[in-house]
C-alpha cells in the first residue's frame, strides 16, 4: 500500500513536468510544421527576391541594403514600388503612400487573421505575425484549423523571410557583375511575375479583368494627358490605384458569402503566454 502511495505522489510530482515537456514537444512539432510549410515558399520568393535584386541595384543599393530592405518589407510589390521610386527619385512621403497603397492589402488579411486568434493570444506574438503576413503566409495560415497558432507561423517565416532577403542581396551582386544587356533581360522576369500575379484570378472572375484592362489603359492615359502626365509615376499609380479600386469596390462588391471566416476548432486552442 505505501509503495502505490509513493508511487501517486511521484506521478502527482512529476505531472507538471511531463505536461511540460509534452507542451514543448508539441510546440516543437507545430513549428517544424510550419518550417515544412514555408520552405517551398521561401524557394519561390528566393526566386522572385533575385529579379528584385536587379531593380534594387539599379537604384543604387547595396547588398546589404537590399537584405535590410527585403527583411522589413516582405512584399514582392510593395519591395519593386519602393526600388523604382527610389530609382526616379520620388520624395519620401510619395514613397511611403505607394508602399502603403500597394500594400494595403494585407490590412485587409491582418484584419481576417484577427477573427482566428485566441482571445488570450498576448499582443506581441499579433504584432509579429502581422508583420510577417503574405499572400502565402496568410493562405496557410487560414487553412489551419482552429486558433491561429503563432509558433507555426514564426517556423514558417524562419525559412520565407531569410531566403527572401537573400535573394534580394543575391540578385544585387549578381546585376553588379552581369554584363548590362544580361541585367536588362533578367529585369523582364519582373513582367512575368506580375503577369503570373493577376492573370490567374483575371481569368477567373471578369470583373478583376475589366479591373486590370482598365487600370492599363488608364495608366497609359494619365502619361499623355496634358496635366496629369506632369505628375511622377508614382503618385499617378497611388492616385489609379485608390480611384479604381474604389469604384469597383462600389459597382461590384465581393458577396458577404464569399469573405466568410472557418468556424474554430474549439478543440484547438494554442495559447501562448
Amino acid at each position: 500500500m505505501k509503495t502505490v502511495v509513493e508511487a501517486l505522489e511521484t506521478t502527482v510530482f512529476l505531472l507538471p513536468f511531463k505536461q511540460a515537456i509534452l507542451g514543448g514537444l508539441m510546440k516543437n512539432k507545430v513549428f517544424f510544421e510550419g518550417m515544412r510549410d514555408g520552405l517551398p515558399i521561401g524557394l519561390g520568393y528566393f526566386a522572385v527576391a533575385f529579379s528584385l535584386g536587379i531593380v534594387a541595384r539599379n537604384a543604387g543599393l547595396t547588398p546589404l541594403q537590399g537584405f535590410i530592405a527585403s527583411f522589413f518589407n516582405v512584399a514582392s510589390a510593395g519591395e519593386y514600388a519602393l526600388f523604382t521610386s527610389m530609382q526616379a527619385a520620388a520624395s519620401f512621403l510619395e514613397i511611403a503612400i505607394i508602399t502603403l497603397v500597394v500594400n494595403a492589402r494585407y490590412l485587409l488579411m491582418s484584419t481576417a487573421l484577427t477573427q482566428r486568434f485566441d482571445p488570450k493570444t498576448p499582443l506581441i506574438h499579433r504584432f509579429f505575425i502581422g508583420f510577417g503576413v503574405t499572400d502565402e503566409i496568410f493562405g496557410i495560415t487560414i487553412a489551419r484549423p482552429g486558433y491561429i497558432n503563432p509558433v507555426y507561423n514564426y517556423g514558417a517565416l524562419l525559412v520565407a523571410v531569410p531566403l527572401w532577403s537573400l535573394g534580394t542581396s543575391l540578385g544585387i551582386i549578381a546585376g553588379n557583375f552581369l554584363p548590362a544587356r544580361v541585367v536588362s533581360a533578367l529585369s523582364v522576369a519582373l513582367y512575368g511575375m506580375f503577369l503570373a500575379i493577376i492573370v490567374p484570378p483575371a481569368k477567373k472572375n471578369i470583373v478583376i479583368m475589366i479591373a486590370v484592362l482598365v487600370s492599363f489603359a488608364a495608366s497609359y492615359a494619365c502619361t499623355k494627358l496634358p496635366l496629369v502626365s506632369q505628375l511622377s509615376g508614382g503618385t499617378r499609380t497611388i492616385i489609379l490605384t485608390v480611384l479604381i479600386s474604389t469604384i469597383v469596390a462600389i459597382i461590384k462588391p465581393i458577396p458577404e458569402s464569399d469573405t466568410q471566416m472557418p468556424e474554430a476548432n474549439e478543440n484547438n486552442k494554442p495559447v501562448i503566454e
